[in-house]
């Protein structure tokens, strides 16, 4: 890989080096590196573009890397990656793209990852998106995830956008049994003319399963957001989604709730809230000697932390 391509899997990987345990590197639609592992194999699938990574039962305290790089401006692909989570697991994922378009044709990339998390299992997912280069080309990313939880399984996902990113729709669906949890921490940035979208679909059939959804994002200058979520509580189950959100500039942002009881025992909430920063944390900061932008930036990172 090249500087800039190294540089955009530190950015959505924090890797400086190559990692311990498996890995795929992918760049420009091309393969860069792979590694496996005694309990982790990757392989390229034999129809269609993505790869297939299988992890055995019992595997923990193992990790997998598979980050992709776009540098060629005009550069457009989808790729589908299937996740077979074994049982007994305790496994850490790290994905997540970044795209440096110095051209003026626009680049995308729409990754399709599909878990299928065996029973007792644990994973933590963490997608990374990140936008860089001085052309007009746009930078367009639209992750599509799908989640299949068996009896008490857990999945934590950290999903982050915060710079670079024109263009994004991400679309994620999930299915609960019996005791499986689900956990989200979204934290999106928008600035510019930027357009993110965010879809959760979570099905929560078996008994004891539990869903905590929380998104934080803010939207500045001319950029829009929209937040759209939707629980359905099918047995006796827990749900909860939280819609956090600072709006600045002539931004934009709608937030859309659903809650589907279809259980006497399915409890169900939905929390949300969409303001501005407030003038005297703003006045607080400023009297400490910061300068109003200044003030500004150290609200806004220290709320999406």
């Amino acid at each position: 890989m090249n500087e800039i391509q190294k540089r955009l899997i530190a950015e959505v990987a924090d890797l400086h080096d190559v990692p311990m345990g498996a890995y795929n590197f992918r760049a420009n639609g091309k393969l860069a590196g792979r590694n496996t592992t005694a309990n982790i194999d990757i392989q390229t699938k034999t129809e269609g573009s993505g790869i297939d990574i299988r992890i055995k039962d019992n595997t923990r305290n193992e990790s997998v890397h598979i980050p992709v790089v776009l540098s060629d401006s005009g550069y457009k692909e989808v790729v589908y990656n299937d996740f077979y989570i074994g049982e007994n697991c305790d496994v850490v994922i790290v994905a997540g793209c970044g795209i440096d378009n110095c051209g003026n044709q626009d680049s995308q990339h729409d990754g399709i990852h599909r878990f299928y998390v065996g029973k007792n299992s644990k994973v933590k997912y963490v997608e990374k998106h990140f936008g860089s280069g001085t052309g007009t080309g746009k930078r367009i990313l639209n992750p599509g995830t799908e989640v299949y939880l068996q009896d008490n399984s857990v999945m934590e996902m950290e999903m982050v956008q915060i710079k670079g990113v024109d263009n994004t729709n991400r679309q994620t669906t999930a299915k609960l049994n019996k005791g499986a949890k689900l956990v989200v921490r979204e934290r999106l940035l928008t600035h510019g003319n930027q357009q993110a979208v965010s879809g959760y679909t979570v099905t929560l059939d078996g008994e004891g399963s539990t869903a905590d959804i929380v998104s934080r994002s803010v939207a500045k200058e001319k950029s829009y957001q929209k937040f759209e979520v939707k629980l359905t509580g099918n047995n006796r189950c827990s749900g909860h989604t939280e819609c956090d959100s600072i709006i600045m500039d002539e931004g934009k942002i709608l937030a859309i709730p659903s809650l589907e009881a279809n259980n006497i025992d399915a409890a169900l909430i939905h929390e949300a809230a969409i303001g501005k920063i407030a003038g005297e944390q703003l006045i607080k900061l400023m009297t400490l000697g910061l300068t109003e932008h200044e003030a500004e930036e150290h609200i806004i990172n220290g709320f999406l932390k």
